[in-house]
């Protein structure tokens, strides 16, 4: 147990084991411990009723070892680290067999609806790559954005900058003065296209870009003196692990800068703009960078119209060396 993680008193260890002591149940911890889930999709995987599905997962809730986060309309179930349950929910989950029929078509339907979310993602973007910077302008005024993110990368260049999602590219472009070599990735080859377009028609010979997934970036550890993830967690099905791997590519002293909007209920942009998640509140924010291993600072608010857009900065722990004397050699006389 961590010391994030609180005490588990033996009241609260019988309640869990009880909880967890169905079949049903068991599966549903094993699905939401690879992904946040709704209760749509979990009723999908498991082929049960909605009723059935959310009775067990209320009383899941109830024992500590799942977390029922709402947002707007949706409420999205999830193992929480800090969950007085999680260590034991770790432990159970670990003991499933793996070569269970039952688990195994669990596992292929959730990695179906995973599909889904992301076809229908890359269906967004190939139809809007064109007018993607116009999409983003709608909500607050972009150049606001861009000059907090350069005012948090300071008046040095960077060595090397990292674009998560780098969209068309807009961002390697207006900060070109502010790194010596600039990578931006993203998984649509549209959006990629437009960037390779408008890096070359600005004569921006410093940075690149590749196709990559923000959460395997194929890319050493400790590469990156700086990483920017710009409006990009609102599509991520697991931005808790978007997170962990751009913490992975920061050296020590690196810093990560995330732009995404603050918690709102604008449901429409689920239905015609492909957002997984309404906002993020910053202490779940704060909560995954510490996951991290990054220090976390108060987010930069940029109040819009609908939206207000937040921007956060963490820096990744420099672990401090204590130096070792020389060991003198001692010479006989």
């Amino acid at each position: 147990m961590t010391n994030s993680e609180p005490a588990l008193t033996l009241d609260m260890l019988m309640a869990a084991l009880r909880a967890a002591a169905e079949p049903t149940r068991l599966r549903l911890l094993a699905l939401c411990g690879q992904a946040e889930l709704t209760v749509t999709e979990l009723t999908q995987i498991l082929g049960q009723s909605q009723p059935r599905v959310s009775r067990h997962l209320k009383l899941l809730c109830e024992a500590g070892l799942l977390e029922r986060v709402p947002e707007g309309t949706w409420a999205f179930y999830r193992v929480g680290e800090r969950l007085s349950g999680a260590p034991l929910v770790r432990a159970v989950t670990a003991l499933l067999p793996s070569g269970d029929a039952t688990l195994g078509r669990d596992a292929e339907r959730l990695a179906a609806v995973k599909r889904a979310r992301a076809e229908a993602a890359e269906a967004y973007f190939r139809e809007n790559a064109p007018r993607w910077s116009q999409i983003r302008s709608l909500y607050v005024d972009e150049k606001q954005v861009e000059a907090a993110v350069a005012d948090m990368l300071g008046p040095r260049p960077v060595g090397d900058l990292l674009d998560i999602g780098t969209g068309t590219g807009r961002l390697l472009e207006v900060l070109s003065g502010q790194y010596r070599s600039g990578l931006g990735v993203d998984l649509s080859r549209e959006m990629l296209a437009m960037a390779r377009t408008n890096l070359e028609r600005a004569g921006i010979r410093h940075a690149q870009v590749r196709q990559a997934d923000m959460y395997n970036l194929q890319l050493p550890a400790q590469s990156f003196d700086a990483v920017i993830v710009h409006q990009v967690l609102h599509y991520a099905d697991e931005p808790a692990k978007a997170i962990q791997e751009a913490a992975r590519v920061l050296r020590p002293g690196g810093q990560l800068i995330v732009i995404d909007f603050a918690p709102h209920d604008l449901e429409f942009l689920r239905k015609d703009h492909a957002h997984r998640r309404l906002g993020f509140a910053d202490a779940e924010v704060r909560q995954w960078c510490l996951a991290a291993d990054l220090e976390p600072a108060a987010p930069f608010v940029l109040p819009g119209q609908p939206l207000t857009v937040q921007v956060w900065r963490a820096a990744r722990r420099v672990v401090a060396t204590i130096p070792v004397s020389p060991v003198k050699k001692i010479v006989a006389a």
